[in-house]
This record gives C-alpha cells, sequence and structure tokens, in this order.
C-alpha cells in the first residue's frame, strides 16, 4: 500500500540553499521577518526561545529539533539571560566557518544547526497545506544524527552532493513528522492517516489514484455508510473526499508533466480520466492552463 506522508514529501523536493553552526553567548536575539524559504533549528547545546509567528513561544533544550513549512517570521534568543526589550543581535560569519551570536568572546553557551530549505515544487503551497506548519521534536537521536549529516554533506565538495542534500532533508522531514506528538498541531493530511477508517480511504486513494473512486466505494473502504465517511472525512481533512482526490490526482498530473516523461494521454490514464479531452478539461479548469501548455511553460522556465 502507498506511503501517502512520503509521497507528499518526495513531491515537495526539498532542497537546501543554506545551513550553518551557530554558537551564541550572552543575551542575544535574532529576529526574521523577511522569510521566504523553510526553517529548520537542532539545538546541540544549550537552552533558547522559539518564537513563531501564530504560536506560543517555545523552549528549547540540547536535542530539541523544530522545523517550519509553513513560511512565517520568527525569532530565536537566549533564555538565560533573557534579552533585554528591543534587542536585536546581528550573527557574525566567522573564518572558521561557524556563525556567532551575542557576545562574541569566550565559550559559546548556547550551539545550534540552523538552516533553511525550499520546496522544488510549485506545489509546495498545496503539499505544505497537508503537512504541520510547525514541528517540534524532543530528544529524538535519530534526528540529531541527520541533522549533523545534513550540515556536514552540505558544506562538503563532493560529487552528487545537492542530490544527497536533498535526500537527506526528505528523510529528516519524514522522521519529523513521525516524532509529531502534538495532536493539536497534527496536519490534515497526517490527521486522516492516523485516523483508522478515514486513513484507509486516503490510502486506496493514494494506492491506485487511477481507480474511479466514487464516494460510496471510499466509505466501504472506510467501513462507513456514505454520509457518515462524508462527514467524517470533511470534517478531519478539511476538505470532501472528491475534492482530496481531485487535488492528488492534478498534483501528481502536474509532476508527470513537468517531468517530461510522459504525454497526455498517458497522464490521463495514469490517473483515472476516461479520455485525454476529460482530463485536459479538468486540468485547465484546476490549473488555469491546458496541460500541453503547462508541460512546455514547465520546460521553458
Amino acid at each position: 500500500m502507498a506511503d501517502p506522508l512520503s509521497e507528499v514529501i518526495s513531491l515537495l523536493r526539498p532542497q537546501a540553499p543554506s545551513t550553518k553552526l551557530a554558537h551564541a553567548s550572552g543575551p542575544f536575539r535574532v529576529c526574521r521577518d523577511d522569510v521566504d524559504e523553510v526553517f529548520y533549528c537542532m539545538l546541540l547545546a544549550g537552552q533558547a526561545k522559539l518564537e513563531v509567528e501564530g504560536h506560543a513561544p517555545v523552549n528549547l533544550t540540547a536535542g530539541s529539533f523544530v522545523l517550519i513549512p509553513a513560511i512565517a517570521p520568527f525569532a530565536v534568543s537566549s533564555l538565560v539571560p533573557p534579552p533585554p526589550a528591543g534587542l536585536v543581535s546581528q550573527p557574525v560569519a566567522g573564518a572558521d566557518g561557524i556563525t556567532r551570536i551575542g557576545t562574541l568572546d569566550g565559550p559559546a553557551e548556547v550551539e545550534m544547526l540552523v538552516g533553511h530549505c525550499s520546496f522544488g515544487s510549485p506545489d509546495a503551497a498545496l503539499l505544505v497545506s497537508l503537512l504541520p506548519d510547525m514541528i517540534l521534536v524532543q530528544g529524538e537521536d535519530r534526528l540529531a544524527a541527520l541533522a549533523t549529516m545534513v550540515q556536514s554533506e552540505a558544506r562538503a565538495d563532493r560529487p552528487a552532493r545537492d542530490a544527497v542534500v536533498e535526500h537527506l532533508l526528505q528523510i529528516l522531514l519524514i522522521e519529523a513528522f513521525r516524532s509529531t506528538a502534538q495532536p493539536d498541531e497534527t496536519s490534515a493530511l497526517i490527521s486522516g492517516l492516523t485516523d483508522a477508517r478515514v486513513g484507509a480511504a486516503i490510502r486506496a486513494i493514494h494506492a491506485a489514484p487511477d481507480y474511479p473512486w466514487t464516494v460510496p466505494e471510499l466509505a466501504r473502504e472506510a467501513g462507513l455508510s456514505r454520509s457518515a465517511f462524508f462527514a467524517r472525512f470533511s470534517r478531519i481533512v478539511g476538505v470532501a473526499p472528491m475534492g482530496y482526490l481531485l487535488n492528488w490526482r492534478m498534483t501528481l498530473a502536474k509532476d508527470m508533466l513537468r517531468l517530461g516523461n510522459h504525454g497526455i494521454a498517458e497522464v490521463s490514464d495514469m490517473i483515472g480520466y476516461g479520455s485525454p479531452s476529460a482530463f485536459s478539461t479538468a486540468f485547465a479548469r484546476h490549473v488555469g492552463a491546458p496541460p500541453g501548455e503547462y508541460a512546455r511553460m514547465a520546460a521553458a522556465g
């Protein structure tokens, strides 16, 4: 059976344009409000406070991992001593490759691996909407090891470095989402997957996106009546079952057209449309351009 979470993360195509080791001491506060990439932070030693717009402040301790797929302004500051009001620290890059924050001399009181990753998929907004908008994981050694590998590989000059970093980030994302334990921050996708009835229907959709699914058939997969299934799916996932199916089919279609390995007729058949004309009509209505035009624009861009 297909794993929807792995599929979503793979389609996001994470890339790591920036990753660095930062040492901080004394009172400090680093703010970012011009964020256009996904932020992650692994605290290696000490403690710090993370403030993300729309969320309550979070105290980070050694081993904490935070990832923010939904782009939002944030600030990282010292916990002890707390920074004075209005303090904004300017990170200073050292010749040794370590970025220093706060008091520049003396031993580091806080050590963290911080970075930004971007999502190469033009469907990133849709896919990210299916994932938690902020993830905090405490005490997971596997995440710490993966984050260290991302840092090491990103700073190395090795063959196929970019491909390795991309795959490590995919694993890092999957591990983070697996480890998420906060029910109130669980995404629509993970909420659906963790619901025994709705999860069965989502997995059926991902296992066979080309099948002519109907609400009654998906309800049978879930072991519910049609009305109970429709209401439960819509409430938990935030979109009706057929809307979820359409969004996923169009995401797959755009990815295949962008890669250029399949013709329109093949794509139509692989995502369950009876004819290329029916697929083209649905694609143009959903995307805003016919599949052929979309493929040409993707190849040119």
